[in-house]
């Protein structure tokens, strides 16, 4: 599905050397200071990054799902907080309003968003309700030409920098089921919208999440992502089958990274009079490391490609974002046990990736939540 190689190739180069001469350089300013420079998010805007798989026609690079995880692969090989920056523009932050918004909608935002001119965020998680999404509690009613949003979401990536933010509500009271959610744009000093303070994270400094407050939150009722109640949780699950299948790309990006180090270090540090790479028990975890990246690489590009044929991918999708997850986490393990002491002290990426990474086992879906979504799309396709 690669419509142009060249094109396509000249984008990963462009990326590749963005992220070797300026972005690895910088990861210890950003980790030291929990901020992405602001010339370096300009130069972000300048490379077209906010806007790679928004449609040609509102300034987006409109690229195929395989295109997307390819690039995606590039630009995590740094620190996942600068991908994170860009990534919910081109995901979560966008996506509904590309895949089911109003044609007025499209317009109004998706130029924006693909300059970078605003960040897009996606509020669905809240206080009591995460992997239970269907669950949740914060409410839309309809009040003449405005709906009045009441509620708190909960982990909000981007959040303190957004734009815009799409928000997942319940607009139907009569209703328990995931039909009576709805999804509603709500713009950034919307009145009765506020932020918690910024959440001290385990990893990912300069990726910024909070807490999004809705009191009595007026939205005008022409937000309602395609003009329709009752679709919102639709217009999720398809955000979600996509976004898995990026954060998987994302962890075959990042995982390369950590491998390439460690092979390094292990190459250059002596004992015993050789080098450590000489050892067989350091081998054997060199090469589960590379099997398992390049298993994670195989996978995550197979479904790219089936969810660009058209196909129903979100057991694939979810496969993928297991196993890569996991297996990023495995790789990091394996990089901090290659350095040793060193892997243990900030002087080495190994320990900010170490915990940089864990985070993607949790979000976008948890590995527990994968392994159901798994299981039960096997049971409905046995069953059809």
């Amino acid at each position: 599905m690669i419509r142009d190689q060249e094109t396509l190739n000249l984008l990963k180069d462009s990326i590749a050397r963005f992220v070797r001469e300026v972005l690895i350089p910088n990861e210890d300013l950003v980790a030291e200071t929990d901020a992405i420079p602001t010339p370096i998010v300009g130069q972000m805007r300048e490379l077209g990054l906010f806007g790679l798989c928004i449609p040609e026609e509102y300034g987006g690079l409109a690229l195929s799902m395989e295109e997307e995880v390819l690039v995606a692969m590039e630009l995590a090989y740094a620190a996942p907080a600068f991908r994170s920056l860009v990534g919910t523009n081109n995901g979560i932050g966008a996506q509904g309003i590309v895949i089911d918004g109003t044609p007025e909608q499209k317009a109004a935002w998706l130029p924006r968003l693909a300059a970078g001119e605003i960040i897009g965020s996606f509020a669905l998680t809240e206080p009591d309700s995460g992997s239970d999404a269907a669950s949740l509690r914060t409410s839309a009613v309809r009040e003449g030409d405005d709906y009045l949003i009441n509620g708190v979401k909960r982990f909000i990536t981007n959040a303190p920098e957004a734009g815009v933010f799409t928000v997942m509500a319940r607009t139907d009271a009569t209703r328990k089921d995931a039909g009576a959610i709805s999804a509603i744009l709500v713009e950034r000093g919307a009145p009765g919208l506020s932020l918690g303070r910024i959440d001290r994270k385990m990893g990912q400094r300069g990726a910024h999440t909070c807490d999004v407050i809705f009191e009595n939150c007026r939205v005008p009722a022409a937000n309602l992502i395609g003009g329709k109640e009752g679709v919102g949780f639709k217009t999720a699950m398809k955000v979600l089958d996509k976004g898995r299948l990026h954060i998987a790309a994302v962890c075959v990006g990042a995982a390369r990274r950590m491998l390439d180090d460690a092979l390094r270090y292990a190459m250059e540090r002596k004992q015993f009079g050789q080098p450590i790479a000489e050892f067989q028990l350091v081998q054997a975890m060199l090469a589960d490391s590379q099997a398992e990246l390049y298993a994670a690489r195989s996978m995550v590009l197979d479904a790219a490609r089936l969810r660009d044929e058209g196909r129903d991918v979100t057991l694939e999708a979810s496969s993928c974002k297991l196993f890569a997850s996991e297996m990023c986490g495995r790789v990091a393990d394996r990089a901090v046990q290659i350095h040793g002491g060193a892997g243990y002290v900030s002087d080495y990426a190994a320990e900010r990736f170490y915990r940089d990474v864990r985070l993607f086992r949790i979000y976008e879906g948890t590995s527990q939540i994968q392994q159901l979504v798994i299981a039960r799309n096997m049971i409905r396709r046995a069953g059809a």
